[in-house]
């Protein structure tokens, strides 16, 4: 499919305008343009109305199938606004500007052929199948913004992966995956109705309203070990965390309800603990295709957001120790809520040091559980773009909107998001718009200031029962499987909660975990050992020397000169000043081995140009201006 946006964009009056000077002299009009019209043959004796193209066949093109070639361009560009993803309601006309009228063309045209319907692969269409397939695959429960990011070859591969899909409503998925699905949205689903039964009152920030985002986490993570993937990493705030501790991460349900029964023993060596969603956990578990992963969620006992650099710095530190820098080994997912997501400034400032070299970690899939509120405060009072995804925008990554009450919509957009950060390395968002059963926690009351928002929610189904009679409707499933999975569910935890006797998931420590068990915790002072740190006078002698060496064909800055000249007095004096102490203790760590990581914008001079650990030749530099 080959990519004319110039001509997409364009108005056919400014078309038909280009031709004129095309015809006139084809070298006064861009190369792109002229490639495009060099593809045609006109015809010169038409009146205005029929004026335009004859292709290779000898059809004529009217100026119409400049306006069809927009109006398609226009679907891809901006049919995700006219998508379907909200659960609740219709979404707010957010004007598209995708009527007829707005290409040249009106109702009369809809049963005509339009050449330009090959363009999406429909040979002899009619205006009307071509509506009908652009708003098929982008304004369903999915929508897609990928127009502005600027590569063509990730423009096209997403444009590819839309158009050439299966058309069907469970988007080309097998019977299997489907059972999967209903799977993992049983356990969602039923997880938050037992603990909502068996601990009335107690505070969870429960995922109801949100389940598929477990089915999506799971889909991630099977598709990711299709590929190279060996390691998943996640981060993620305190809503839906224990279900995503029970279904994701493979935590047991008996360490789960210990922590509800208050009879799990904490680690309170620095402290007093902390609360059960707040916590982290590791596991390694073999998936359905038989592949084994390590899965770690990072603890976040801070404010939403704020572990995102956090987890970013496992997965680097991950990516370097132990998989030699390969970055398509292990995968981050940050998972986020649609308001924190879009106010805090700490998401911003991790999307936009993704792609520095110091930060990179081959790209991150940004899961949006977007339930519409913040709090207590409804989506279009807590910010001012269309998405709470804006962030997106920083590095140009795709943003797949979907509607979480369609599961298959939702795995197939988790599937393609694995696929776009395996083969471009680069961040992909996928916002799933779905709602908040309850209040902030179980015991807040949302009507006070959402009265008919949680109106609709009281009679709404959750994702499960909808999509159990999806499936029983097509006659994937029958009635009879779909309440022996939830009675056979609810019959294990209670087994669970009664017994309390589960095996808890075998784990082998990796060598960086193994480093921080070998920490001893103490609060005694008296039990504090200082650690010899000192050097020999060789390895001192070795490091100082080099530090003090410059190639022979290398010209610092003049200033630099100056600093090693006192450098070198101090030394011989056997005297060393705090910023050459520190430069030789990072040089003594490397000698044995050991990964020093510096970060920051400053670092490399220092502040206040107190360190100097990278001088820079003045002859090679050249001022670049962008």
């Amino acid at each position: 499919m080959k990519d004319y946006s110039y001509v997409y964009n364009a108005h056919p009056a400014y078309i038909e305008s280009m031709y004129k000077n095309y015809q006139a002299d084809p070298t006064s009009v861009d190369e792109g343009w002229r490639i495009f019209f060099d593809g045609f043959e006109f015809n010169s004796n038409t009146d205005s109305e029929t004026t335009g193209l004859q292709s290779t066949d000898g059809k004529l093109l009217s100026t119409k199938e400049f306006g069809v070639i927009s109006l398609i361009h226009g679907y891809r560009s901006r049919g995700h606004l006219l998508s379907t993803t909200n659960p609740l309601k219709p979404r707010r006309d957010r004007k598209p500007y995708l009527d007829l009228k707005d290409y040249g063309l009106d109702e009369g045209d809809l049963n005509k052929v339009f050449l330009a319907g090959e363009e999406l692969g429909l040979k002899n269409a009619t205006l009307s199948q071509i509506i009908t397939r652009l708003q098929t695959i982008y304004c369903g429960n999915l929508g897609i913004e990928y127009a502005h990011i600027e590569n063509r070859e990730k423009r096209m591969w997403i444009r590819e992966k839309l158009e050439n899909r299966i058309l069907d409503m469970s988007y080309g998925l097998d019977k299997s995956k489907k059972i999967r699905i209903l799977s993992k949205l049983n356990g969602a689903v039923i997880f938050e109705k037992f603990l909502h039964t068996k601990y009335v009152g107690q505070k969870r920030f429960s995922l109801e309203g949100g389940e598929t985002t477990i089915a999506a986490l799971d889909a991630i993570i099977n598709k990711a070990t299709e590929d190279k993937v060996e390691e998943v990493i996640l981060a993620m705030a305190h809503r839906g965390r224990l279900n995503v501790l029970a279904n994701i991460m493979g935590k047991t349900y008996d360490q789960i309800f210990n922590e509800f029964e208050g009879t799990a023993i904490l680690d309170q060596s620095f402290g007093d603990g902390d609360v059960k969603y707040h916590l982290g956990y590791s596991s390694q578990l073999t998936l359905p295709n038989n592949k084994l992963v390590h899965l770690k969620l990072a603890p976040n006992p801070s404010h939403l957001e704020a572990v995102n650099p956090v987890m970013e710095g496992f997965a680097r530190a991950k990516a370097d120790l132990l998989y030699n820098s390969d970055y398509d080994r292990i995968l981050p997912i940050l998972i986020h809520g649609d308001s924190a997501v879009a106010g805090q400034g700490v998401v911003y400032e991790t999307t936009q040091m993704s792609l520095l070299d110091g930060y990179y970690t081959g790209g991150t899939i940004h899961f949006v559980i977007n339930n519409q509120i913040g709090f207590t405060t409804d989506f279009d009072d807590a910010r001012s773009s269309t998405y709470c995804t804006a962030a997106a925008g920083l590095v140009q990554a795709p943003v797949f909107h979907v509607n979480g009450d369609d599961p298959e919509a939702v795995v197939f957009a988790a599937e393609l998001a694995v696929e776009y950060r395996q083969k471009f390395n680069n961040d992909v968002f996928i916002d799933m718009v779905c709602y908040r059963r309850h209040g902030h926690n179980e015991g807040d009351d949302p009507k006070f200031t959402q009265p008919q928002m949680y109106e609709l929610i009281d009679k709404h189904k959750n994702p499960r029962e909808i999509y159990l009679a999806k499936l029983i409707e097509r006659g994937d499933v029958d009635a009879k499987m779909g309440e022996e999975l939830e009675q056979k569910f609810w019959s294990e935890l209670q087994d669970r909660l009664d017994r309390v006797k589960q095996k808890v998931l075998p784990y082998v420590y990796q060598e960086p975990e193994q480093q921080w068990r070998q920490l001893k915790k103490t609060i005694n002072v008296e039990d504090m050992v200082t650690p010899a740190t000192g050097i020999s006078d060789n390895e001192a002698s070795l490091i100082f020397k080099h530090l003090m060496t410059l190639p022979d064909d290398f010209t610092p800055n003049s200033k630099i000169s100056r600093l090693q000249k006192s450098k070198h007095d101090l030394l011989d004096k056997g005297l060393v000043d705090w910023s050459f102490g520190e430069l030789a203790a990072y040089g003594s760590l490397m000698l044995e081995g050991k990964n020093v990581r510096m970060s920051g914008q400053d670092v490399k001079r220092g502040t206040f140009s107190h360190r100097h650990a990278v001088f820079f030749d003045e002859r090679l530099m050249s001022v670049i201006i962008d």
